[in-house]
């Protein structure tokens, strides 16, 4: 396995011994508060892995534009559709995530949480500046940054709801508690040619994320 790290919060249990059943080789630890994207291609699998625990990862997705490098992704991953489709429920294994066209991107193959969230957005600089938090980090704001490459703006992810990853709201009730433990993972199949997006989510306001923001870890086939 190979790791990519960048400044991180203290030693964290290693992803690896989680390994064993699969073919997922290359783990780059995205750092507390930051965004990381990355590139999946059809078929293959990657895994968002908790390493301290009570970490939620807001996700989205984009369906890789099959002409152009250059030119900006429109298809993305939906809620609204997804909801639709899983009558509200939080997604199992074996369910799909679907686009804003209505084509499936993205099959949960293993959960060790099985709770997460498709009702919330992603926290944003007015969200914080509200609270009197000024200049605080936001996912939208970490995933607009890693997206930029592609054309994308901050307007962009504000006008695109995320899959909370690990996030415990499933029944569209506010409750800042954090459901995961260190080691814990949800793993995707690609359905499409992708770019993916995360953000380790910022907010630690009244306990959320545990009260301290942590590393997580994507794994990916190398």
């Amino acid at each position: 396995m190979t790791r990519n790290k960048a400044t991180s919060t203290p030693a964290a249990p290693a992803a690896s011994p989680l390994l064993s059943d699969s073919v997922l080789t290359h783990e780059h630890v995205v750092p507390a508060s930051h965004g990381h994207a990355f590139r999946v291609k059809a078929d293959s699998h990657f895994r968002i892995v908790d390493l301290h625990g009570e970490q939620v990862v807001d996700l989205m997705a984009w369906v890789l534009p099959p002409h152009s490098k250059s030119q900006q992704p429109t298809e993305k991953l939906s809620m609204a559709y997804t909801r639709f489709h899983l009558s509200g429920a939080t997604p199992a294994i074996g369910e799909t995530l679907v686009s804003n066209l209505d084509n499936p991107l993205l099959k949960i193959v293993k959960d060790t949480v099985k709770t997460h969230d498709m009702t919330f957005m992603s926290c944003n600089p007015s969200l914080y500046e509200q609270q009197g938090l000024h200049g605080h980090r936001s996912c939208a704001e970490n995933i607009a940054e890693v997206m930029e490459p592609y054309g994308l703006s901050l307007g962009d992810i504000r006008g695109t709801d995320p899959f909370n990853v690990f996030q415990n709201t499933p029944y569209y009730t506010l409750k800042p508690l954090g459901c995961s433990r260190a080691g814990d993972f949800i793993e995707m199949k690609a359905l499409a040619d992708l770019v993916v997006a995360v953000s380790c989510c910022p907010y630690d306001v009244g306990g959320f994320n545990g009260g301290k923001v942590t590393d997580v870890a994507i794994i990916t086939e190398s």
